[in-house]
């Protein structure tokens, strides 16, 4: 089944001519925290928001891991009929994208096909690419654990999954917003988002959180530095975990002002003109290449 997506067509450029934007949203969010962003760049591009699995319209579509999540996003973009794309992806849709762009590296498929991958076997849910990805740009996503962190990260996602199952997801969701991550945000800000997320199914986030936990990804960067696509990574200036993650990285670095961890969020019009910048910057060199 693929996962529910939003279409929303360019309004001036021929559709051929431009890459359909796929946005991919964080834990505990759905497609429609892309709308600001979406709005602004849909006149010139063709975007597409997916409710990843165990949210929004997807709460209900459960999958065991990163390969089994890269699948559904196959199968969605197949669905939709996506030939060239770009995956724009924040906190856990940034994480996802980068795998999914890893595995369509491996795979190397033609623009129309869409079959199981052959090296596991059709049982690891990695399923070669539908269409022709043309880049990603990654909103606060963590590239991989060393092995020495993992144990750690899987008792702590273990925590947080135990409360949204069994706690009511408001208390929760208090308390998880009190990270050091969320460190930019204010009160009336965390009280929104509380509120915001409130909608969610407990049992149902904390499946994906686990199913796509840190502790179970893979180390992705020294493959993304690999892929032929371009890779750009967009961070708040507030957001110094992530800000100091990726310059220690050789990838075209975006720093939104005024922005921590959310940073389409907070500065969704900043963020829109980035992503804008980078998709003229991806013509750019295709037409270069040409």
């Amino acid at each position: 089944m693929p996962l529910y997506s939003e279409t929303f067509q360019a309004g001036g450029a021929e559709p051929s001519a431009t890459p359909t934007l796929v946005f991919l949203h964080g834990l505990l969010g759905n497609g429609r925290d892309w709308r600001q962003v979406v709005d602004a760049v849909s006149p010139f591009y063709s975007c597409v928001t997916v409710d990843l699995p165990g949210h929004g319209h997807s709460r209900f579509i459960q999958v065991a891991d990163f390969a089994k999540a890269n699948a559904q996003l196959n199968e969605t973009l197949a669905a939709r009929g996506i030939g060239r794309y770009v995956l724009v992806g924040y906190s856990l849709g940034a994480r996802l994208a980068m795998y999914h762009a890893c595995q369509s590296q491996l795979a190397m498929c033609p623009s129309d096909s869409l079959v199981a991958d052959s090296r596991d076997g059709a049982e690891s849910g990695d399923v070669k690419c539908h269409g022709q990805l043309a880049g990603i740009i990654l909103e606060g996503g963590h590239f991989g654990l060393p092995e020495s962190e993992r144990a750690a990260r899987w008792h702590n996602d273990q925590r947080w999954a135990k409360r949204f199952t069994q706690e009511p997801i408001e208390q929760a969701l208090a308390d998880w917003y009190q990270q050091p991550v969320f460190s930019s945000l204010n009160h009336d800000q965390r009280q929104s988002l509380i509120a915001k997320r409130s909608d969610n199914l407990g049992l149902a986030v904390a499946h994906m959180m686990l199913a796509t936990s840190l502790a179970k990804q893979p180390q992705l960067l020294s493959d993304l530095m690999r892929l032929s696509v371009p890779v750009h990574y967009l961070c708040g200036e507030q957001d110094d975990k992530f800000r100091q993650l990726a310059t220690q990285t050789a990838l075209s670095l975006t720093v939104i002002q005024q922005a921590g961890h959310n940073a389409h969020a907070e500065q969704p019009d900043s963020v829109a003109t980035a992503i804008r910048q980078i998709l003229n910057q991806i013509r750019q060199v295709e037409g270069n290449d040409a």
